[in-house]
C-alpha cells in the first residue's frame, strides 16, 4: 500500500510487521545456531575412536606440513615474510577442506561440548594429547620428506627457525598467546557460517597471520623446528622442547583464556543449559 503526498508522487507506507527489535533477535538465533553446531561438532570429536581421533591428528600435521611447504618455497624465492604468509595459507585450506584437526583449533569447539554435558573432561584431555602427539608425529614424518626432496629450502628453513628459537622468553610468550587467539577465532568463525568460502577466508587470514607475524603456534613453530632439525639446524630437540612449552602455555592462555571463555560468556547460561541433554 502506497500513501500520496501533496505533490502527487507516492510514497511507500511501512513494511508491516516489522519491528526495530526483529535485528537483534536475528542476531541472537544466529548465535544460538552457532553455539549448537560448536556443540554438536565437539561432541562428535570427543566421542571418536582411539584410531578416528589419532589418525585425524596424524593428517592434521600432515596438512600443516603442506603449509610449511608452501611457507619455504615462497621466502625461499621471493624472500618476503608476507607472500610467505599466503603461501603457508594453502595448509590451512587444506585443514578446512579435509575436516582435519590441530591441537589448538581443540580449545573452543569440545570445551563448549564439555560446558553443555554433552562430553567429559576426561575425554577433552584424552582429545588434547592424542591430536597434539599426532599433530607432532606427522609433522615431523612430512618436514623430514621435504628436507630430503627440497634441500634447497634447507638455509630458509634454519633461518625462520633459529628466529623463532632466540626468541626472549616474554616476546615468544606474547606471540604465544597471539597465536591461541588467532586459531581459536578462527574455530569460531567458522563454525558461524555453513559457506565454504567464508570458511577458507577465516583459515586464509588466521594462516597469513600466523606465518606473516610471526606468531608462535604451537604445531607450526614445531614444525618449522623439525624441518631446521633435520636440516642440521644450531639447536636441538631440548631447546624444540622448551619452545613447544611456552608456546602451548602462550596458546591455552590465549585460545581458552580470551576467546573461549569470553564467547561461552557471549552465549549465555540460558543458551547452554537449553543445549545440554534432557532439557
Amino acid at each position: 500500500m502506497t500513501n500520496v503526498l501533496s505533490n502527487g508522487r507516492l510514497r511507500p507506507s511501512r513494511q508491516r510487521g516489522h519491528h526495530p527489535g526483529d535485528e537483534t533477535q536475528a542476531g541472537t538465533d544466529d548465535l544460538t545456531e552457532t553455539f549448537q553446531r560448536t556443540v554438536a561438532e565437539g561432541e562428535h570429536r570427543l566421542t571418536r575412536s582411539w584410531p578416528g581421533l589419532l589418525s585425524t591428528g596424524v593428517v592434521g600435521g600432515l596438512d600443516v606440513g603442506l603449509g610449511v611447504l608452501g611457507l619455504l618455497l615462497v621466502k625461499e624465492e621471493t624472500g618476503s615474510s608476507l607472500l610467505a604468509g599466503f603461501g603457508f595459507g594453502i595448509g590451512f585450506i587444506a585443514l578446512t577442506l579435509a575436516q582435519s584437526e590441530l591441537f589448538t583449533e581443540n580449545f573452543l569447539v569440545p570445551v563448549a561440548a564439555v560446558t553443555a554435558h554433552r562430553a567429559s573432561v576426561l575425554q577433552l584431555l584424552r582429545l588434547w594429547f592424542g591430536t597434539a602427539s599426532m599433530n607432532l608425529a606427522g609433522g615431523w614424518v612430512i618436514t623430514g620428506l621435504i628436507m630430503v626432496g627440497l634441500p634447497k629450502v634447507e638455509p630458509t628453513a634454519v633461518g625462520i627457525a633459529h628466529e623463532y628459537a632466540t626468541f626472549p622468553v616474554g616476546r615468544a610468550f606474547a606471540l604465544a598467546v597471539l597465536g591461541g587467539l588467532v586459531i581459536t577465532l578462527m574455530t569460531w568463525m567458522e563454525r558461524a557460517t555453513e559457506s565454504v568460502p567464508a570458511k577458507l577466508a577465516a583459515a586464509i587470514a588466521a594462516a597469513f597471520l600466523l606465518a606473516a607475524g610471526s606468531l608462535n603456534h604451537v604445531v607450526v613453530v614445531s614444525l618449522l623446528a623439525f624441518a631446521a632439525l633435520h636440516a642440521g639446524a644450531p639447536f636441538g630437540y631440548l631447546h624444540w622442547l622448551a619452545m613447544a612449552g611456552v608456546a602451548a602455555v602462550g596458546n591455552i592462555i590465549g585460545g581458552l583464556g580470551l576467546v573461549t571463555v569470553l564467547r561461552l560468556v557471549q552465549v549465555g547460561q540460558e543458551r547452554i543449559e537449553e543445549s545440554r541433554p534432557g532439557t
